[in-house]
């Protein structure tokens, strides 16, 4: 199966006409999102006992861990093992209505293909053993010709999804689109937008000017392919538009549902069809 949303629930006005989408009413239109509000807090149990309840039994979530796991900020260890047991505690209604399609460990561009970064991907996948797992590299280091291959098959024998990205074509300092499926149960598609300019940003409206990108029908086109030779691999595929600065995360995903052809059943009602 082909899930496609975006990142967020509630910063999506073109599916609601209202600056703030509930994620009951996003869920009426797709059967995926990816929460980043994990990456600044860990969500309490009850909050992710809630969210649970607004959504319907196809639908899924990825789940984005704390900065701390990711070397955003530093954390000794034992820290980190303790923000991993409540972590893996609060997800649990996630968990055992079979809700969570996976983690999501996002890395900064600072994190090179080194020998102990490689020990502490080693470490961070122990401390989450039962839970679906996915990784996106920002350094392109991972992706280098002498790495490359050990890069996948350390995620194989982690059982670790490699995140597909799409991101800027231009510059150096990018990952490249690389549809290698390393998992086999599911693969995870991001998509950025290729902002070659507003990727570079700094300051604080860099995160709005990165990610500021409309994907055209030719490339929608194109990324369908791919998506479609991936399926083929694995028994899900999860694809997230992570374009949302100028708004059109929702509408490229819609269009991409379109383009692969994908009508989804089951989403909560939309607003129209409660009338």
């Amino acid at each position: 199966m082909i899930r496609i949303g975006c990142t967020s629930f509630n910063e999506h006005e073109s599916l609601t006409g209202k600056k703030e989408t509930t994620l009951f009413e996003y869920a009426g239109h797709f059967p995926l999102v990816e929460m980043d509000t994990g990456f600044y807090s860990i969500p309490s149990y009850e909050n992710v006992e809630k969210w649970v309840g607004q959504v319907p039994d196809n639908f899924r979530f990825i789940m984005k861990i704390h900065q701390t796991f990711t070397k955003h900020q530093e954390a000794s260890p034992a820290q980190l093992k303790e923000l991993a047991d409540q972590l893996s505690h609060n997800l649990q209604p996630m968990v055992k209505s079979g809700k969570l399609f996976c983690l999501l460990a996002q890395f900064p561009p600072y994190f090179s293909c080194t020998k102990q970064n490689v020990r502490y991907l080693r470490f961070i996948r122990k401390l989450f053993p039962n839970f679906p797992f996915a990784i996106e590299f920002r350094n392109p280091s991972w992706y280098d010709s002498n790495y490359i291959n050990g890069t996948k098959e350390f995620m194989r024998t982690q059982n670790i999804a490699l995140v597909i990205v799409d991101e800027p074509k231009k510059l150096s300092s990018t990952v490249p689109l690389d549809p290698a499926v390393t998992n086999d149960v599911f693969a995870f598609f991001r998509f950025h937008g290729r902002n070659d300019n507003g990727w570079l940003a700094t300051g604080p409206q860099a995160r709005q000017l990165r990610t500021n990108y409309c994907y055209q029908e030719d490339e929608l086109k194109q990324l369908a392919q791919l998506i479609i030779s991936v399926e083929k691999k694995v028994k899900e595929v999860g694809i997230i538009f992570n374009n949302n600065a100028g708004g059109d995360a929702a509408e490229n995903a819609k269009s991409l549902q379109q383009e692969l052809g994908i009508d989804y059943n089951g989403l909560n009602p939309s607003q129209l069809e409660l009338f």
